[in-house]
């Protein structure tokens, strides 16, 4: 399939990408402008990997109030520059970060943040049903393994599917945006309010419960 300026500004528009690295896509894709979106993606998430250990110490509070005002949440996310804290695209990024937040509930920021106990009690759990359903013995830990990760992806922000696009991983879609701006940026806490629960924790550093305002 020929690779026309239209596709390669098409791609352009879809992703931010630069005009020679959308071209080298689409060609990689032989013009399938989904498939080119991937190849970009793959791209971006391995450069984003090159700039992890750069300090950020700027960015923004996003917050997302539900309709109705039964459920909020507020998320700091944090780049290098202040510069890039107040372009459109990290904008965009805190919003949809919180958005997801309220309504997929994560408990924890990262896997490392889940406490040994509740690990463990994961792993007894997960031990517990297998033998139940007859699986062999010798591979009982690679099915552990298998469903911890799937407890990961339901309680961690940064494995869980991104609300408004599922093939995407929160932490995948923060390196999409570290690859189209050209700075670190990473999530490094948040908090969800739901009206009437009292126990809501921040998430990200050490746990803090909310304490009810004294009337």
């Amino acid at each position: 399939m020929e690779i026309t300026a239209a596709l390669v500004k098409d791609l352009r528009e879809r992703t931010g990408a630069g005009m020679m690295e959308c071209k080298k896509a689409l060609q990689e894709a032989k013009g399938d402008i989904g498939e080119a979106e991937v190849v970009l993606r793959k791209h971006g998430i391995s450069s984003a990997g090159k700039k992890a250990g750069r300090v950020t110490k700027q960015g923004l509070i996003g917050t997302y109030i539900h309709a109705g005002g039964q459920l909020g949440v507020m998320v700091e996310v944090n780049c290098e520059s202040d510069f890039v804290a107040r372009t459109g695209v990290f904008q965009e990024l805190v919003h949809d970060v919180a958005m997801h937040i309220a309504a997929a509930d994560p408990r924890y920021l990262r896997r490392e943040d889940v406490p040994a106990a509740v690990l463990e009690k994961e792993k007894e759990i997960a031990r517990a049903r297998a033998l139940l359903e007859g699986k062999p013995e010798k591979i009982l830990d690679r099915i552990v393994e298998g469903r911890l990760s799937k407890f990961y992806e339901e309680v961690c922000l940064l494995d869980q599917p991104f609300v408004k696009e599922a093939t995407l991983t929160i932490d995948q879609l923060v390196k999409t945006k570290v690859a189209k701006l050209g700075e670190n940026i990473g999530v490094s806490r948040f908090v969800r309010f739901k009206v009437g629960d009292v126990a809501a924790a921040e998430a990200g550093g050490e746990s803090a419960v909310a304490e009810p305002v004294a009337q």
